[in-house]
């Protein structure tokens, strides 16, 4: 199994297994890492070389080679734990990580930029009161995947001819003519899927509902407004 610290293949995962045999006797005092695991992985390590010197051979067999599965999975699962249990608390200072043939740790957060780009969507209509929003950038602007995070749906409702002054200042925030930018919609719903349903109220059955999206990156921080489109709710 390769994981971002562990070779892919077996003769540098087994060559890096016997580093950290040899590094672990040498900072047994920094470390303090008890001598019987540093005696488990020491002999895992042994048995697994071995094993696949045998599984190379010309005369292996299937026995041979399960044998050898097995042991370095256990030589690897022993180094993992020690890797968890006794390198993060206290951490390794970076000569220590280049040692043990493992990638210093980055300390340093990697900016997250705010988004460019703007978001749209297609709509469809799998049932009454249900709006699905299939979301999607815009054909042309500028998109960023890792800082467009997910997206922030605005939108209104208005009745047909638009809302009274009592119905725009209620609950609902009817809107009382059409939206033309997307800071005149009221509601916003976040979702980091590209596929949304919406669920309205039986009473809005037949009205007007105006969407705008903007792209939003985990901080908050959102692009420019997308295009204001609307739907009738079924």
């Amino acid at each position: 199994m390769s994981t971002d610290w562990l070779p892919g293949k077996r003769g540098l995962q087994l060559a890096m297994a016997k580093t950290w045999v040899s590094v672990l006797e040498q900072m047994d005092e920094k470390w303090k890492i008890p001598a019987i695991e540093k005696m488990a992985l020491r002999e895992g390590v042994e048995h697994a070389e071995a094993l696949l010197a045998q599984a190379m051979a010309q005369d292996r067999n299937s026995i041979i080679t399960s044998r050898c599965n097995e042991a370095f999975k256990k030589f690897i699962r022993e180094m993992r734990r020690i890797k968890n249990h006794y390198f993060l608390d206290p951490p390794l200072i970076e000569s220590d990580f280049v040692s043990l043939g493992l990638r210093p740790r980055d300390t340093i957060k990697t900016p997250i930029p705010t988004p460019t780009g703007q978001a749209i969507a297609e709509v469809s209509y799998p049932g009454v009161g249900l709006l699905t929003l299939h979301l999607k950038p815009v054909e042309g602007t500028i998109h960023n995947k890792r800082a467009e995070h997910g997206y922030r749906i605005y939108f209104g409702i208005m009745p047909a001819g638009g809302a009274s002054i009592e119905d725009a200042a209620g609950l609902d925030h009817y809107l009382m003519k059409p939206a033309v930018t997307g800071d005149q919609l009221p509601h916003s719903k976040f979702s980091r899927r590209s596929k949304v349903l919406l669920e309205f109220s039986a009473k809005d059955s037949g009205k007007t509902v105006f969407f705008s999206i903007r792209f939003e990156n985990a901080k908050g921080d959102q692009g420019p407004w997308g295009p204001v489109f609307s739907a009738v709710i079924p």
